[in-house]
């Protein structure tokens, strides 16, 4: 593998424009099938729910067989394959539209199959990535593409809404579908040659007991199960809470609200374009817990704010977690990448996002209980001090550890 920087490889700079656009179109259409239910079908709140929950439910359902799946083929193809399969169905939708026939059946349907599609896009690009940029770029190439991602986060949703406004939202879904056959188009392109898969070692339950029991039995992986789940569960909890407090207890109008949401995703934006240099401050093993530690206490002056001046203390919290959080995944993916055998990366990485994705509802219906006896702000309150709490785990197993190549390689079975 080449050791130039991964920006300067034709196959990595294919690889992150396909997810340039994927990212843009995946953020612009976040907005464009809301209104698409709400405007042109008069969704009800409960079908609204429906067809957004339809669209992460796969990861809970399919998310460990995907990754023993991912284990047995080569990995690109799966990613083509998912990009296309998204692209077909999210033309569906325009398709419909035009013939007259769109229902809210066909929206769920649709955002369920392409669901599973990205559950096996997104592990299978986890997994993929190493053979493009090869284990000594995955910091610089991860960076890379959180810092697209970020963008995307920045950008997309105002995006979304003007294009919605000019060319209606059936219209902007198709923009959609083709951001997706641009991504398939750009991973062809891709010349770096992959890992034949390894051998099949049994049934597929075993495979994904093989997967479980190495993250289990694997300490530095253990840790940082721990830590991302607490993390997510935190982000669970304030996001059933952090709207109505912004709206009855700050009383901050919707273009304020607006506002602090984008100080959230402009310091993720600069946390995943900064993070190889902190890395090489701080050590490429220190900062995956030190990311959380130092912004952690920061965090927790987003239930101090007050309406009026103090509502500075939201958009600095609500900015040291986003920072915190980017910095974090993009230094604790690239470990789990370089010393991960290849046969098990596959089934690591989708038991890792099954852990994360799954303790989501579970956050959303314990803040929402919290607030509705607590009140919002003390559930912000608990999801501070969760954070605040969650980097122990991956400090006690990487503590005194400054880089990742003093870490010593995971050995599977």
């Amino acid at each position: 593998m080449s050791s130039r920087p991964p920006s300067r490889r034709r196959d990595f700079r294919l690889l992150l424009f396909g997810q340039t656009t994927t990212q843009l179109g995946t953020q612009v259409s976040g907005v464009a099938i809301p209104l698409l239910a709400v405007v042109t079908l008069d969704a009800s709140p409960l079908q609204l729910g429906l067809v957004t929950a339809s669209g992460t439910v796969a990861f809970a359902l399919i998310g460990l067989p995907a990754g023993a799946w991912i284990d047995r083929w080569r990995r690109r193809p799966v990613l083509v394959a998912a990009d296309v399969a998204r692209a077909a169905l999210l033309a569906t939708i325009p398709l419909a539209a035009l013939l007259g026939t769109l229902t809210i059946a066909q929206l769920v349907v649709v955002s369920l199959l392409a669901g599973a599609a990205r559950v096996f896009f997104d592990v299978g690009y986890q997994s993929y990535l190493p053979s493009v940029v090869g284990r000594a770029g995955l910091l610089a190439g991860n960076s890379a593409m959180e810092t697209v991602r970020a963008c995307g986060q920045v950008a997309g949703p105002g995006a979304g809404g003007w294009a919605v406004g000019v060319l209606g939202a059936a219209n902007v879904v198709l923009v959609q579908a083709v951001t997706f056959a641009l991504s398939a188009a750009s991973l062809l392109a891709i010349r770096a040659p992959e890992p034949p898969p390894g051998p099949r070692r049994g049934r597929l339950a075993a495979e994904i007991r093989e997967g479980l029991a190495f993250v289990a039995g694997t300490r530095v992986l253990r840790a940082t199960a721990v830590t991302s789940a607490a993390c997510n569960f935190s982000f669970a909890i304030a996001s059933a809470v952090s709207f109505v407090f912004m709206v009855r207890t700050l009383g901050l109008a919707p273009t304020a609200i607006g506002l602090v949401v984008a100080a959230g995703s402009l310091a993720a934006l600069a946390g995943a374009a900064l993070t190889p240099r902190l890395a090489r401050r701080a050590g490429s093993a220190r900062v995956i817990w030190l990311s959380l530690a130092v912004t952690g206490p920061v965090a927790l002056l987003t239930p101090l704010a007050q309406p009026g001046w103090a509502v500075g203390l939201l958009v600095a919290g609500t900015a040291a977690g986003e920072l915190g959080q980017i910095v974090y995944a993009v230094t604790n993916v690239s470990l789990r990448q370089r010393l991960c055998p290849e046969r098990l990366l596959g089934r690591v990485n989708a038991t890792m996002r099954v852990l994360m994705m799954g303790l989501f509802p579970v956050g959303a219906l314990v803040g929402g209980v919290l607030g509705e006896v607590a009140g919002p702000r003390q559930a912000l309150w608990a999801a501070g001090v969760l954070v605040l709490l969650s980097p122990l785990p991956v400090y006690a197993a990487l503590r005194g550890v400054r880089d990742a190549e003093d870490v010593p390689p995971w050995h599977g079975r």
